[in-house]
């Protein structure tokens, strides 16, 4: 009776999320005094789960399985429940397992408890810490059903090595077409950088920018940085930028190490996407502007004076320190 994960994976590769939460998982199996077993989904790398705390992995290759699907997603967890008689299943708080958790539970009468930002409080009962109100507060959860699924928010408990050998076994699920009735129709993905669910530190510009042919001075410190780019919903909704890169309450949530807002006032559907970042800096001309109160750090100056500074005594300190 293992505690089972869904370790997240693209291009054949493990995400981030995916060894915050073996690494969760890890320490939620001590507590309970049992081991860690992973559902890989078409992942070339899952030996090294071991180095998590993962003991088993229950390897899936299916080509249909190639672009992710909800519902053919659960069904595959589903399936590594049951053969494993799990009674703790552990995602991330990602969109992709927002979508599927919900199915799990639901399939499995389970209860489900999403944003979890710490290991259980007690494990009988069984009680989890997670945020609420748009991660304004806390609210300490009972789990009473008899199987538990707790989605970790992303970047709250960290990665911590844990070194196990991880046996790795081929595991074939059973689908068939109405596990595909919802198919993907475009997969649109940001390719060569660093992604916003992925990255320690996230650069985003708002409407400060005045228009799209002044985004270079955002990109150009995000390389400097190894940064994400991303941007407020005003500015993808005027098409100077993706809609994959707007980050908000109504885009995709950002829980980065740094997040830096330049020429982004702060509307409360942003700061409340953007509230789960350890460190916030905001660079306006608008002192008054919202995001200064939710923010760590401050500039108020225009930001076509202060990113060029910046980016040039960035480059400045790598050049000394490497």
């Amino acid at each position: 009776m293992s505690v089972l994960i869904y370790t997240e994976s693209e291009n054949g590769k493990f995400k981030k999320n995916a060894f915050e939460v073996a690494s969760y998982a890890a320490e939620v199996a001590k507590q309970l005094g049992t081991t860690v077993t992973a559902i890989s989904i078409n992942c070339e790398e899952n030996a090294t789960l071991g180095t998590y705390g993962v003991s088993k992995v229950l390897q899936v290759n299916n080509d249909s399985l190639k672009d992710f699907n909800a519902k053919a997603y659960a069904n595959t967890i589903i399936e590594a429940a049951k053969a494993e008689d799990a009674k703790v299943i552990i995602t991330s708080s990602s969109t992709d397992a927002k979508y599927l958790a919900p199915l799990v539970s639901a399939s499995l009468k389970a209860g489900y408890t999403p944003n979890v930002v710490a290991t259980p409080e007690s494990t009988s009962p069984f009680i989890v810490k997670r945020t609420t109100f748009s991660n304004k507060g806390f609210a300490f959860t009972e789990i009473k059903t008899d199987i538990k699924v707790i989605a970790v928010s992303n970047n709250s408990y960290g990665i911590t090595e844990n070194n196990t050998t991880a046996s790795v076994e081929d595991f074939s699920v059973s689908l068939n077409d109405t596990d595909f009735s919802t198919k993907s129709v475009e997969v649109d993905k940001v390719v060569g950088k660093a992604t916003i669910a992925d990255a320690e530190i996230v650069v985003s510009g708002g409407r400060g920018l005045k228009g799209p042919e002044n985004w270079g001075m955002i990109e150009e410190l995000a390389e400097v940085l190894g940064a994400a780019t991303a941007c407020s919903k005003p500015v993808s909704d005027l098409g100077w930028r993706p809609h994959g890169e707007h980050v908000g309450q109504t885009g995709k949530p950002v829980a980065s190490n740094l997040y830096i807002a330049i020429g982004i006032s702060g509307a409360i559907q942003h700061l409340a996407g953007v509230s789960s970042s350890k460190t916030k800096v905001v660079i306006n001309t608008d002192p008054e502007a919202p995001f200064f109160k939710a923010a760590d750090y401050g500039i108020v100056g225009d930001a076509f004076e202060v990113v060029p500074q910046l980016i040039e005594k960035l480059k400045e300190f790598k050049a000394q320190n490497t």
